[in-house]
C-alpha cells in the first residue's frame, strides 16, 4: 500500500511549527477516549493492555465504563490514566423531549456513582468556554441553568437547612482571547478561596466521528485541557494542578475537515462501486488504511488554510437542549431534594 500512497501524496513537508509527531498524530486526534480505544484497540487483538471496558445499552442509549489503569494502556491510547464513562444517544439529535428527560435521569444516576460524593460535599462547577461562540457555549450555558446554592448557607439558611441540597457554587470564566488571563488561573485562585472537595468542568470537545457530535457525553475523573480537542491547548485543570479532585464533562460539537472529507471520499467510492464496478479509482483507495487516507487528505488540506473545525448548521438550538440535558443531570445529581419531576423548574 506505502507503494501506491507515495505515487499520489503531494510531497510536501509539515508545516512551520509542526513536528514529525504533530504531523502524524492528527489523524487520532479526538478528547473521547472511546473513540480513541475504537481506533487503537484492533491493532492490539481488540483488547489494549493495561485498559478495561464495559457496555450496556437502555433505550437506545449505550453507556461505556473504560478504565486506563496503567501507562502502557495510557501511551497507546494517548489519554491519562483513569476513569472514563460515555453515554452514546444518537437519537439526542432528534430533539426528543422524553429522550432527553431519560437521558439526563440516566447521566444524574451514572454520575451520582462515578462522582462518589458525600452528604456534605461542596462542589464547584466551571462552565468552560466561550459564550460568544456557539459550539464552544457548552459550559457557560450549563452553569447558567445550575441551582447554585452555596450562597444560600449565609444568606438565607432556612432554604437550605431541611436537608437534600449541597453547598454548590459555579462560574464561566470565559477564555483567554477576552480576559487576558489563563483559565487555570482563574480556577486556581476561586478554588484557593472557596476550598471546594470537588471540582467539575463542563466544556465543549471535539470527535474524529460525525455522528458523535451534539450525541455523546462523556464523563473523566482525569480532569480537562481547556482547548485542546481544536488544538489550543491550555494549562490542565486536575488534581495535580488545582490539590482537588476534578471531573470533566464534556459533548463533542466539533469535528475537523479531515474526518468531513474522509466520510465523503468512502462515500463517493461506495457509490462507484455501485454503479462502475471495476473502476480504478475504488480499486486505489480501496487499499487505504485509515490512518493513510485521512493522512493524504490533512497533507492536502493543511497547506492551504482549509483544515477547518466544523459544526452541524442546526447547533444554535442543539447547544441549548445537550446543555439543559447536563444541566437538569447536575442538578438532580448533586441535591437529593430535585427530582427529575420538578427539574425543568431551573432551567430555562
Amino acid at each position: 500500500m506505502a507503494k501506491e500512497y507515495n505515487k499520489i501524496r503531494p510531497q510536501q513537508q509539515p508545516a512551520d511549527g509542526m513536528t514529525d509527531i504533530d504531523w502524524n498524530s492528527f489523524s487520532v486526534s479526538t478528547d473521547l477516549a472511546l473513540e480513541a480505544h475504537q481506533i487503537f484497540s484492533p491493532q492490539h487483538g481488540g483488547q489494549i493492555p493495561g485498559v478495561i471496558t464495559s457496555s450496556a445499552e437502555e433505550e437506545g442509549i449505550t453507556i461505556t465504563r473504560l478504565s486506563i489503569e496503567n501507562e502502557t494502556g495510557s501511551k497507546i491510547m494517548g489519554k491519562m490514566v483513569g476513569n472514563y464513562l460515555t453515554l452514546e444517544v444518537p437519537a439526542l439529535r432528534y430533539r426528543d423531549p422524553q429522550l432527553q428527560k431519560r437521558v439526563a435521569e440516566t447521566f444524574a444516576r451514572e454520575f451520582q456513582k462515578f462522582a462518589n460524593l458525600t452528604a456534605e460535599s461542596t462542589v464547584l462547577v466551571i462552565g468552560l468556554g466561550n459564550r460568544k461562540v456557539t459550539p464552544d457555549a457548552l459550559g457557560p450555558l450549563v452553569c447558567d441553568n445550575l441551582f447554585v446554592t452555596r450562597h444560600l448557607y449565609d444568606h438565607l439558611p432556612e432554604l437550605v437547612e431541611q436537608g437534600g441540597y449541597r453547598p454548590v457554587s459555579a462560574v464561566a470564566p470565559g477564555v483567554l482571547g477576552i480576559t487576558g488571563i489563563e483559565t487555570s488561573e482563574i480556577v486556581h485562585g476561586i478554588v484557593k478561596k472557596v476550598k471546594p472537595d470537588l471540582v467539575i468542568a463542563v466544556d465543549a470537545l471535539a470527535a474524529r466521528s460525525l455522528e458523535r457530535v451534539n450525541t455523546t457525553i462523556q464523563v473523566a475523573d482525569v480532569g480537562i485541557s481547556p482547548g485542546a480537542g481544536v488544538g489550543n491547548k491550555r494549562k490542565g485543570l486536575n488534581k495535580k494542578t488545582l490539590g482537588v479532585p476534578v471531573i470533566a464533562i464534556g459533548i463533542p460539537t466539533v469535528v475537523d475537515a479531515v474526518t468531513i472529507t474522509s466520510d465523503a471520499m468512502d462515500l463517493v467510492v461506495s457509490r462507484l462501486d455501485q454503479d462502475v464496478p471495476g473502476n480504478g479509482v475504488s480499486k486505489l483507495f480501496g487499499n487505504f488504511s485509515e490512518q493513510e487516507k485521512k493522512q493524504l487528505i490533512f497533507e492536502l488540506l493543511q497547506p492551504i488554510g482549509q483544515n477547518l473545525m466544523v459544526t452541524p448548521k442546526e447547533i444554535d438550538t442543539f447547544i441549548e437542549d445537550v446543555a439543559n440535558v447536563l444541566a437538569n443531570g447536575l442538578n438532580v445529581a448533586l441535591h437529593d431534594a430535585i427530582s427529575m419531576e420538578e427539574v425543568g423548574m431551573y432551567t430555562h
